[in-house]
């Protein structure tokens, strides 16, 4: 696991670089660095003299992260990922994407497997007592999809009066655990290890309503050809973070300062992907929390 071992301070010394511009397989051009100055043995010097990085993402979400058919993801979160990896000389094509569902994103950062984590992964209380977040660079809220012909559930105070409604999450989200505070009971709720699966069971039945948040939703019902539709308001509030190993706040600060001093690139990333998903609005970019 690659570790903090200065002081934050320095954080932004890798920022005076000279770039240039690389075009990415899908989605905006990046910025990779052709000349980088990092303080020895910070996580950033570590990934630039590898000249590598792992990235954990999502493979199910489109809009966000969803793999095409070399099972490259795409999307926004990819994206962001992108920028960071390119302020540190690391082009598109030399990130290990890997497979990052929502209930072993601490487990994979704890263990070092990845970098980081970007994978529309909310920032909570909870889970900073595993891990460090960056960010947050996107604000997202929870809603529910539905069937399209359902008129029944418009809303999360409807579930709880639907005893027999069946609402689909994901095993360790946010919104799994959110949503409990609406059910008549813990029974009904399905869980799987990813989102897709619980588009499958609404499209065949098997549950009544998935739920995430807002963008996830619009993602999975921009592909369902009119089967889905989205109801009620989004009821929470969801900021993303950038998950690195805990206690590592130089390398958080590097990210936090990155972005915003990329907000062009952020701005072309959304557009050129879960910007042109019907119903979804271009974010402006977060001002970012202290790293601890």
């Amino acid at each position: 696991m690659r570790l903090n071992r200065l002081k934050a301070g320095a954080a932004a010394a890798g920022l005076a670089l000279a770039l240039t511009a690389c075009g990415s397989d899908s989605g905006s051009d990046v910025e990779v660095a052709s000349d980088t100055d990092f303080p020895a043995g910070s996580t950033m010097a570590e990934i630039a003299d590898a000249g590598t990085m792992t990235v954990g993402t999502k493979f199910d979400q489109p809009g966000f992260g969803l793999a095409n058919l070399e099972d490259v993801p795409e999307g926004f979160d990819v994206e962001v990922a992108k920028i960071i990896a390119g302020a540190m000389g690391i082009a598109p094509e030399d990130i290990e994407w890997t497979e990052t569902p929502s209930d072993i994103r601490e487990q994979v950062i704890e263990d070092g497997d990845v970098d980081m984590v970007v994978a529309t992964y909310t920032i909570n209380d909870e889970r900073k007592q595993r891990i460090t977040f960056a960010g947050p660079y996107y604000t997202a809220g929870q809603q529910l999809m539905v069937a399209s012909d359902n008129d029944t559930i418009t809303g999360p105070d409807d579930l709880a009066s639907n005893p027999d409604a069946k609402v689909c999450s994901v095993t360790g989200s946010t919104p799994a655990d959110q949503i409990k505070e609406y059910l008549a009971s813990d029974d009904q709720l399905v869980l799987f290890d990813v989102y897709e699966k619980c588009a499958d069971a609404l499209s065949t039945g098997q549950v009544d309503v998935v739920t995430t948040d807002n963008v996830i939703l619009l993602g999975l019902s921009s592909e369902a050809d009119g089967e889905f539709k989205l109801v009620g308001e989004q009821f929470t509030e969801e900021p993303y973070g950038i998950g690195i190993a805990k206690g590592d706040t130089e390398f958080c600060e590097f990210i936090n300062t990155t972005l915003q001093e990329n907000e062009d690139a952020y701005n072309e990333a959304w557009a050129s992907t879960a910007g042109e998903v019907e119903g979804t609005e271009a974010p402006t970019l977060p001002e970012p929390d202290e790293c601890v």
